[in-house]
Formats: C-alpha cells, structure tokens, sequence
C-alpha cells in the first residue's frame, strides 16, 4: 500500500482542481465529458484537414467522406485495443463483458483507433483513386491537436492520472477517484495536461517540418505522418512512464511504453525510407 505524505497548503491552494462533475443532463438524455471532448477533437481534426487537403489540390467534401468511415473505425478499433490491453476489467474475476460498449466510461486505446482508422482511409482513398500520401501529410498535425482535446475527456472523468507529487500543478483528485492507498488530499501528476501539451506542440513542429521539407525537397511525400508517429511516442513514453493506473507489464515496463518504442522505430524507418525515393505530393493516381 503506497504511503503519500499531503501537499502543503500551499501547493494545495496552486495545484489543478479536478472538475466537480463530468456528466449533465438534458431531461433523460446525458451530456458526458468525456464524449464531448473526443467529438470535439474530431471536428477540429476534421476542420483542419481538410482546410489542409484542399491548400494542396484536393476536392472538397473528401476528408469529409473519409472521416464518416474512418472516425467510427477508429473508435471501434481504440476500444479494441482497450479491452485487449486492459482485459482484467472485462474478463477478469471482478471483470464485467457488459462494460466493453460503454465507452463513455473512458477506455480508448489511441493504436487501435490510429490503426483501424488508417485502414478505413486507405481502404476509400483506394477507391476512389487518390494517394495517400497528400492525405496523410494533411491529417498528421491534426491528429495531434484532435489528441490534445481529447485528454481532457481524462480530467472530466479523474483518471489516468500520473504518480503523487508535491509541485505546484499537481492534480487534485476527488477522494471517491483516489486509488486504493493514497491519502485525501494527495497531488498526482496531471498527465493529461502533459500529452496535451505535449500534442499541441508537436503539431506545431509538424508544420515547421512540412515548410522545411518543401523548401528542401520541394515535396513532403507523406513523410509527415511518419514524423507525427515518433513525435507523439516520443511524448508517451515519458508520459506513460508516469501514470499509476492498472496497466499489462512486460519486463517491468508497461505494454504501452513498448509499444510506443515500436511505433517510434517503424516511424524512424518508414521516414528515412520514403526519403530516399523520388517524392511528389500529387493527389491522384494518375498523376505523375
């Protein structure tokens, strides 16, 4: 059982309030927090992009039509990766199957909802005969700024919180959230706060990049996806390292951490590889 000393009062007084409620009601139908946050990210994400697709030639309406496919993919798969990651929850001696569909509760594995999603975008830009490599380049920064908004769905519902601490933003946490052993009163590190701005910067950076890489190359190629993979485990791995929920532990470090260390790698790869070959940023197929 951890043992934490309380803040001071003073630290008390400057550290991050966690909000009062997460849930409102109008009449029998719920308003959540934590739903409100990932739609909102969704529609920024989409916003932007496609501002974004249609500045380097793309049709208007096209992002649209791919989020319709991929934004509920994307949804299915991160709870997926959830579930599978996190199984004593749903499958284990307390465990309830029931929980997997509500995802209101919080729960959604950002790998498998970047990994079904990709699949559904790639599967209409297909189709429909137009690269993706434009696409990609154009979602990448948006799907940083999407994350960042999202991680304050975490806050509204108190979880995911990183380990105690006594520095002036710590994260107070309302004692029917607090994990078993900690004390009323104990800060935690707001790891929320930390991937969102974590996020936001890296989708600053991004844009740098991409003006960079078009001075240089005169093209970006679709490399600016490959770079928004190693920005953002870059940030999740010190991220995770922090947190404090249940996690599936591989040689002492948690799933997720290994996880991102992977996706860092094939994102290095992938970058220095499609770097070496000729690069255009044309938006169909058929044009070359």
């Amino acid at each position: 059982m951890p043992v934490t000393p309380l803040a001071p009062a003073a630290v008390l007084a400057a550290s991050i309030p966690s909000p009062a409620r997460g849930v409102w009601h109008l009449g029998p139908f719920p308003l959540r927090a934590y739903a409100l946050c990932i739609l909102a990210g969704v529609f920024v994400a989409v916003w932007w992009t496609d501002r974004r697709y249609r500045a380097a030639g793309g049709e208007a309406d096209q992002v649209l039509d791919v989020a319709l496919m991929a934004v509920p993919a994307g949804i299915v798969g991160a709870r997926l990766y959830h579930v599978v990651t996190s199984p004593d929850a749903y499958f284990g001696a307390h465990g309830n199957p029931a929980l997997i569909p509500q995802i209101w509760r919080g729960g959604l594995g950002v790998w498998g909802g970047i990994f079904f999603g990709a699949l559904a975008a790639a599967w209409l830009l297909r189709r429909r005969r137009l690269r993706w490599a434009p696409f990609a380049d154009a979602v990448a920064p948006a799907l940083l700024v999407a994350q960042a908004i999202g991680r304050l769905g975490n806050w509204f519902n108190q979880e995911l919180f990183g380990s105690p601490t006594t520095l002036p933003w710590g994260l107070r946490i309302d004692d029917a959230h607090l994990p078993a052993g900690y004390a009323s009163g104990t800060l935690f590190h707001p790891t929320f706060l930390y991937e969102a701005l974590w996020n936001l910067a890296g989708a600053a950076f991004l844009i740098w990049l991409e003006r960079r890489l078009r001075r240089r190359d005169g093209a970006v190629g679709g490399r600016l996806l490959w770079a928004y993979l190693m920005v953002y485990t870059a940030g999740r791995v010190w991220i995770e390292c922090l947190r404090i929920d249940d996690a599936q532990l591989i040689a002492g470090l948690r799933l997720n951490v290994w996880t991102s260390i992977l996706i860092f790698l094939v994102g290095l790869v992938c970058f220095v590889v499609v770097s070496r070959r000729p690069l255009h940023d044309e938006i169909t197929c058929e044009q070359r």
